[in-house]
């Protein structure tokens, strides 16, 4: 994989920030003809710079008002345990994010729910499925100041 030049930079900016814009305004706003800034962008999602293009759905509107940040500890620790707990978070369609993490405790999960009694199941699915689970600890969000997918690539 080459370095990211100054125009990759711009179309990933770009294309960030307006994902279905058309190809012809891109080129035009990165100062190149249609053609090599299509292949720019062919090559940029084969080298899998860009993973792919979403709809960005307001929660409220979809009925997934709850917000919910879990901090899960493991009382046994091994890399198959480490792998079964990816494979069976991944499967949980409320988990939006899971990371596995340094400190007291070893993931943090993001999930986005209808209601606090959503959350109650899920919580029990967690703790019951989850090989080795130990202990947890939840975050409820009261209010969301900042969520981004946005990455600044200027530099």
């Amino acid at each position: 994989m080459r370095a990211l030049d100054r125009t990759d930079r711009m179309i990933l900016d770009i294309l960030q920030q307006e994902g279905r814009i058309a190809i012809s305004e891109l080129a035009a706003r990165v100062n190149l003809s249609t053609t090599p800034c299509s292949e720019r962008v062919k090559r940029l999602e084969r080298e899998g710079i860009i993973m792919g293009y979403y709809a960005r759905l307001n929660p409220n509107h979809v009925n997934r008002n709850l917000l919910v940040f879990m901090e899960i500890k493991l009382s046994a620790k091994s890399g198959d345990v480490f792998d079964q707990v990816a494979q069976d978070l991944s499967q949980i369609p409320e988990v939006l994010e899971c990371h596995l993490i340094s400190g007291e405790f070893d993931y943090l999960v993001k999930a986005r729910l209808k209601e606090m009694s959503a959350y109650r199941r899920l919580l029990g699915k967690v703790l019951k499925n989850l090989p080795a689970s130990a202990s947890s600890r939840s975050h409820i969000v009261m209010e969301e100041v900042k969520e981004t997918l946005y990455l600044d690539v200027s530099n």
